[in-house]
């Protein structure tokens, strides 16, 4: 099968070289592409990619288009999911799902709830689980996804929340800040008043 990858490399994600070791052609790319790219896949796989696939390719690629997002959808749609999963303490997740021509809100065909262990109190330490476990999510499903035998489940759209990357705030420590310490500061200085 041919698969275009759309986003993380094969460093940042076990997924390509899973699907490499299984025969499959694999072309990944960050690069925003078009459907003169896209027209001779078989299905495309879109992690970590920061692009929006733009309704042109939606409407002519009549195969799969699917998504593996870090959070529960619908709530934290769009970008840095792992921090406003925490801010607005929202359900904690991973989720595979079919892309339509909005963020996030394709139909859903794997999700899974994740509690995070005492120690995994840094926004890295928790990004770097949501991957692990939506990873192995795709793993135990992909024979079927790359088949297309899933059952999907709509979204509920008046449910959710979306943001966007130039909501997120500055923090000192970044990624490798305590998440509690930081969010009671985020809040306590009301950061998205300020914009």
């Amino acid at each position: 099968m041919k698969i275009l990858f759309l986003g993380y490399n094969s460093k940042e994600t076990e997924i390509i070289n899973f699907l490499k070791k299984r025969k499959h052609i694999i072309k990944q790319t960050k690069k925003k592409v078009t459907y003169k790219i896209v027209k001779d896949f078989d299905i495309i796989i879109s992690f970590g990619y920061k692009y929006k696939i733009s309704s042109h390719i939606l409407n002519k690629f009549k195969k799969n288009i699917i998504n593996l997002h870090i959070s529960y959808l619908p709530w934290n749609k769009g970008a840095d999911p792992n921090f406003w999963s925490f801010f607005d303490n929202t359900p904690k997740g991973i989720t595979i799902h079919k892309i339509d021509e909005n963020i996030d809100t394709g139909p859903i065909l794997y999700q899974k709830k994740i509690k995070f262990m005492k120690n995994e109190d840094t926004f890295f330490l928790t990004y770097k689980r949501l991957i692990t476990e939506i990873e192995k999510l795709f793993f135990q499903n992909y024979k079927n996804i790359l088949s297309n035998k899933f059952n999907i489940n709509k979204q509920d759209s008046m449910q959710g929340t979306k943001h966007f990357s130039h909501q997120l705030p500055k923090f000192p420590r970044g990624w490798h800040a305590n998440i509690d310490n930081t969010i009671k500061k985020l809040k306590k200085e009301k950061f998205w008043k300020k914009k």
